[in-house]
Formats: C-alpha cells, structure tokens, sequence
C-alpha cells in the first residue's frame, strides 16, 4: 500500500449523479429557477447576516427555518404564492447513485484503505442521502455537516474527518466536485482531486494513490 492510508469523498455531486441535474429538475416541478432560489438567499443573507444555507447546513437552522424563509422571500420577490413543502424529497427524487465511482469505493476499502465521507448536507436529509448508496458497507467514518456544526471549506470539518479516521493529513486523499473544497483540504496537508467525470477522478485517484501523494 501506498503512503496513502485513507480516502475521504464527498457525497452529492462524486457519489451521486450531478446536483445541478436535481436543481433542473427541481424547477420542473416547481417552477422555481436556480435564480431564484439564489437570490432569495441572498436576501435572506444580506437581512439577517448569515447565509441561510450555510445555517441549514451547519445544524444552526432547522429544515423547517429554511424553507419558511425561503417561501416568504420568493413569495415576495414573485408576487405569487410559494410552498415548498416536498423540497427535500423533490430533490433526491433526482439524485441517483454513481455506480461507477461507488464500485471504486467498494474496492478501495476491499484492497485496506480506511473510507470516509465528508458532506455538507441537512440533518433532516440524513434518512433521504443514505437511502441511495450502502453507507455502512462501504465507509469507515461518515462526517455530516449537519452534525457537526461546521461545513467545507472550513477547516475543522476536515480535522474531524482526519480525526476520526485516525490518520495524518499526508495520509489521506481528498475528493470533491467543488475546487475550493478540494483547496481547503491541500491546505491542511491532504491530496486532493478535483471531481469531473467519473473516469477523470478515478484515474487521478489511482495516480495518486501509486504515487503516495
């Protein structure tokens, strides 16, 4: 084995099907665009000081905070009436698994590295992200934003990841569909690979793990 002892993924947008593909379809159903939903948070953010997302994600905000705000906003910046009632379970209607990088974890833990994932997500959504891939099969760690109280990039997130994996930042390997996630872990020690396509990420992931780091 490599000098490489763990790898740490990120759940939506590497082991699930793009998640702008989810937010496409959530506008379908909907009629609510990206846009929209951006700039009511945004709104939200500039009136209250803290990014509503970024509460949601971090615990601080309930499902049911969110979305409250989110329809008052939209309600006002539309001039209609906004429910978002079935947002949550929309989405991950539309969510499918990797199958291909999912067979790459399973193999990975089965050649001895430690697996781990590391996802800003909601704590109300836990029941709904495990529902679509086998968590505990395949994973050693699982570390939930929602949870812990901090999301990527910020640095604690990926200490808890390291530290419940029980290896130095030299010894994992990072992978994320967002580059500045990815820079935040180099920063601390980590390799990293940028999530683009399935066959990209796991043919760097295997450099990587060739080469030690």
């Amino acid at each position: 084995m490599s000098t490489i002892e763990a790898v740490i993924s990120d759940f939506g947008g590497v082991l699930t099907s793009p998640l702008m593909q989810s937010f496409v379809a959530l506008q379908e159903s909907s009629g609510i665009t990206p846009q929209a939903l951006g700039g009511a948070m945004a709104a939200i953010a500039a009136r209250d000081g803290a990014n509503p997302l970024f509460e949601l994600e971090t615990g601080r905000l309930s499902e049911a905070e969110f979305l409250g705000a989110l329809e008052h906003e939209l309600t006002a910046q539309l001039g209609h009436e906004v429910e978002l009632d079935r947002f949550g379970e929309l989405y991950f209607e539309h969510l499918h698994p990797n199958e291909p990088l999912i067979e790459h974890m399973r193999e990975l833990r089965a050649r001895g590295y430690k697996l781990a994932i590391c996802t800003n997500n909601v704590r109300e959504w836990e029941p709904l992200w495990r529902a679509k891939l086998p968590v505990d099969e395949i994973f050693h760690v699982v570390v939930d934003s929602a949870f812990v109280g901090y999301r990527k990039p910020e640095r604690r997130i990926y200490e808890i990841t390291l530290e419940r994996l029980e290896v130095a930042p030299g010894a994992a390997l990072f992978i994320d569909d967002f580059e500045i996630n990815c820079k935040a872990a180099t920063d601390l020690g980590m390799t990293a690979v940028w999530f683009r396509s399935s066959d990209q990420a796991i043919e760097e992931i295997e450099a990587a793990l060739a080469n030690g780091g």
